[in-house]
């Protein structure tokens, strides 16, 4: 029971990040947001390292590395994404993108996913189709524009996921750690090549820390999770972290979703847990 507490905190903690990392880049550039964000988790990130020690090699790292970079576009094409539309819609279509990446790969390689896998990513197409439709001049238009870059950012998320997998049980944190290092190079460089400057306003740097540090707080949890409980159960429940952004987006921001986006959202919960068994 506890592993499944603890991935459901998790879950929670990771839509809630993707929430106010949206909120945040509706007034500063998503780039700003995310070099910002990950630099206020770092102490963090640090406490993480020295609770949960280990002995990484350089293949660890190195994975770890190459994670950082795909995870660092991912996050600034979501907050971009969230910023520009429909929380409750990019969210779910991020996830289960995210999600079907490892199926899709395993058919690519030969290796078949499982039947309740293929399933799962065959609702995730119709939730996508559900969740993007929308009437013109009404408050549940949804761009395609929007849609694809939750694609995008659901599809390097996938890498991110499927890069830090291959670093070793026994290196700890150390991974995360070399990930977070990646990324915030690689979000530096990428705001001195764009003119983009790192100060935020008071009322965004909030916005911006609460995700850095529930993202932080969230890997934190999941990895916890993971090392007590049977993954497959873990990874379903913690796969559902869009429901937090969902509700967070309808209640706080006030966003209306047409009948046939809501069915779209049942879906995308239904591919969720079929893709991650």
């Amino acid at each position: 029971m506890f592993p499944i507490v603890l991935a459901a905190v998790s879950a929670v903690a990771f839509g809630t990040a993707d929430f106010s990392g949206g909120k945040a880049s509706r007034h500063a550039d998503p780039i700003a947001v995310t070099v910002v964000s990950q630099l206020l988790s770092v102490p963090l990130l640090l406490a993480l390292v020295l609770i949960v020690p280990g002995t990484p090699g350089p293949l660890d790292l190195a994975w770890g590395l190459s994670a950082g970079v795909a995870g660092a576009a991912g996050v600034m094409l979501l907050y971009k994404a969230l910023a520009g539309g429909m929380m409750a819609v990019v969210a779910p279509v991020t996830a289960i993108t995210a999600a079907v990446v490892p199926i899709v790969a395993g058919l690519v390689t030969a290796h078949s996913p499982g039947a309740l896998a293929l399933t799962g990513a065959g609702l995730a197409v119709v939730a996508i189709a559900l969740v993007s439709l929308g009437e013109g001049g009404t408050s549940g238009r949804v761009s395609g524009r929007l849609i694809g870059m939750a694609l995008g950012a659901g599809l390097l998320f996938g890498i991110f996921f499927a890069l830090l997998a291959q670093a070793d049980e026994g290196a700890g944190m150390w991974p995360v750690a070399a990930v977070r290092a990646s990324s915030i190079a690689f979000g530096l460089a990428l705001a001195v090549r764009t003119g983009v400057r790192l100060r935020l306003g008071p009322r965004v740097l909030r916005w911006a820390a609460a995700a850095g540090l529930l993202d932080s707080a969230a890997n934190a949890l999941f990895l916890a999770a993971a090392g007590r409980g049977h993954l497959s159960v873990v990874a379903a429940i913690a796969a559902l972290y869009p429901a937090s952004t969902v509700l967070l987006a309808l209640a706080v921001d006030r966003e209306r979703l047409r009948p046939v986006q809501l069915a779209g959202l049942g879906f995308a919960a239904g591919a969720l847990v079929l893709a991650s068994v």
